[in-house]
């Protein structure tokens, strides 16, 4: 007797599951990351300043000593902790609150984003969809599903402890309206 494979067998479609507001899926993240077609774009150039002076990108963009970097070589347990969050805040706070940091992985791509936006959701008050939305807006990004289930697991726990402020920031709203 011969099976089909899976992708041949008829699948019924997937059951709508009613998500509350306020708490955040990898599938909703996943859908702000593609175009309208489904697909995910490749980053166009080797750096990308996603926040004022948080600048992502991957390993082969040299920098001079006024950028702290911070290179994300971390594994998923280890992104856990959002050290890179603690990085973050102190390296904009050198010079005189004019420091600049650099976050890089190996392209630039999925752990150097997800650090900043676990930046952005821990230090600016942001929404996993807002942060996620912010960094994708100035650099083609796709965090791997293990990433965007931490970041939504965050998320659950800032929520809970009321620290995400549900303000949209303005280059955010702007993109609303269009």
């Amino acid at each position: 007797m011969k099976k089909s494979s899976p992708a041949k067998q008829q699948q019924p479609p997937p059951a709508e599951v009613a998500v509350p507001d306020d708490e955040v899926t990898v599938q909703q993240l996943n859908e702000l990351l593609s175009n309208s077609s489904g697909f995910y774009s490749l980053p166009t150039q080797h750096f990308n300043e996603v926040f004022p002076r948080i600048y992502v990108g991957n390993a082969k963009q040299k920098w001079n000593d006024i950028y702290w970097i911070f290179q994300t070589f971390l594994t998923n347990q280890k992104l856990k902790n959002w050290a890179g969050a603690d990085f973050i805040e102190k390296a904009l706070a050198h010079n005189n609150g004019k420091g600049k940091v650099y976050v890089h992985c190996r392209e630039g791509y999925s752990r150097s984003p997800t650090i900043v936006i676990a930046y952005l959701m821990l230090r600016h008050k942001l929404d996993a969809r807002v942060a996620v939305a912010t960094v994708r807006l100035k650099r083609a990004i796709g965090p791997n599903d293990g990433f965007l289930r931490q970041l939504c697991q965050l998320n659950e726990t800032l929520a809970k402890e009321g620290k995400l402020s549900g303000v949209m920031p303005v280059e955010m709203a702007k993109l609303k309206t269009k």
